[in-house]
């Protein structure tokens, strides 16, 4: 039998796992289309939002989360400079400035060719990554953006592995 007749079609929208995903975590979401679930979820450092799109065109399942962090004009080289740092770390998606907006965000997608389907696991760990990012990296761009740091030494002093129990 040829692979092609093993393929289940699945017309499923992944944005469906998405939002149950989210509810049965007592997660806020707003389902704004059909192909946007949006969320807020509380962080360590702030409240992240996630912002997610369903695109049948491309056959991809985009994540975009943000903190409510600008950055000002007067940083926005240093932060640059820090975003190439990190995403040359990173092995799964990648950090980006909106610069008219001066927001930072985490950007991952999904690509889900010929009528692939996306499981909850695989939606959890798009959620997961970008949370995770956002949170490991938020202090970066406090030093810089707060603290005047360069690049440099902001990821220097942000990137410290605890090891142990005090």
């Amino acid at each position: 039998m040829p692979a092609a007749l093993l393929l289940k079609e699945d017309n499923t929208n992944p944005l469906d796992l998405v939002e149950t995903l989210a509810a049965s975590r007592d997660w806020f979401v707003d389902r704004a289309s059909d192909d946007e679930v949006n969320m807020i979820v509380a962080g360590t450092w702030c409240d992240l939002h996630l912002s997610l799109n369903w695109r049948p065109d491309l056959e991809g399942l985009h994540l975009a989360c943000t903190f409510d962090q600008k950055v000002p004009d007067g940083r926005i080289q240093e932060v640059s400079s820090a975003l190439s740092i990190i995403n040359e770390q990173l092995f799964f998606g990648h950090f980006d400035l909106w610069r008219p907006q001066g927001t930072l965000l985490f950007r991952h997608s999904i690509l889900l060719t010929g009528g692939a389907s996306v499981s909850p696991q695989q939606c959890e760990g798009l959620i997961s990554l970008g949370l995770s990012s956002a949170e490991r990296y938020y202090p970066v761009f406090q030093f810089i953006i707060w603290g005047g740091k360069s690049a440099h030494d902001a990821i220097q002093a942000s990137m410290l592995e605890t090891v142990g129990e005090a």
